[in-house]
């Protein structure tokens, strides 16, 4: 398998059901790594690729929710499906509302599992591929000059070349030759076009407070 293949993290610290699922899931050839505790897990370098991770609640140490906690502070979004032969409605819903994938009760039909793992391990290639192109839209943002930003915002808006113009102060002219530098070096093939990525960037920014206003 490659290195970018898509893997599947098993944390349970019963060697048993440690076993078994990395068995059931090699069956359907997927990547496994399995671990003992959350602190292993922790430690374990993790490759570049889509993944998910199925995570036991009940564990030594760290438990399955304070991971679930940890890995959100660090700003990992690996789908998470909990297993647990302890599970209750509280603990459930709070799995949940911290955007676990799933929760299965122990014992659990294997065939729910592994559709758990593909829709988690699609969601985090979709993800994936999300952030991918929101980098790219960015890098192509990062090329615009600073009159161009201040063009841009104003385009979006669906304002006429000349309010635009009258707005920064300059001729209509130089918006027409503006716009033009902005669609090139934004790949926008049209104005919708561009009306979206700026929507796009704006989302991310209040996100994740990027340079986008």
């Amino acid at each position: 398998m490659k290195p970018t293949d898509p893997i599947v993290f098993v944390v349970d610290d019963d060697q048993s059901v440690r076993e078994a699922l990395d068995s059931l899931i090699r069956s359907i050839g997927l990547r496994v790594e399995t671990f003992a505790s959350a602190q292993d897990f922790l430690r374990h370098q993790r490759p570049d690729a889509a993944a998910c991770l199925v995570l036991d609640v009940r564990l030594p140490g760290l438990s399955g929710l304070d991971l679930q906690r940890d890995l959100a502070i660090a700003g990992e979004r690996m789908p998470i499906i909990f297993i647990s032969g302890h599970g209750d409605i509280p603990m459930t819903v709070r799995a949940m509302k911290a955007g676990a994938a799933e929760f299965l009760p122990k014992p659990f039909r294997q065939q729910d599992l592994l559709d758990a793992i593909w829709q988690a391990l699609e969601r985090d290639q979709a993800a994936r591929q999300g952030r991918a192109e929101l980098a790219e839209l960015q890098n192509r943002y990062d090329t615009l000059t600073v009159r161009e930003r201040e063009v841009i915002v104003l385009i979006v808006r669906g304002m006429l070349n000349k309010l635009v113009a009258a707005e920064l102060g300059i001729t209509e002219v130089t918006i027409k030759v503006h716009r033009h530098h902005i669609m090139q070096k934004m790949k926008a093939s049209s104005l919708p076009a561009l009306v979206r990525m700026a929507e796009q960037l704006r989302l991310a920014e209040r996100r994740d407070n990027g340079p986008y206003t």
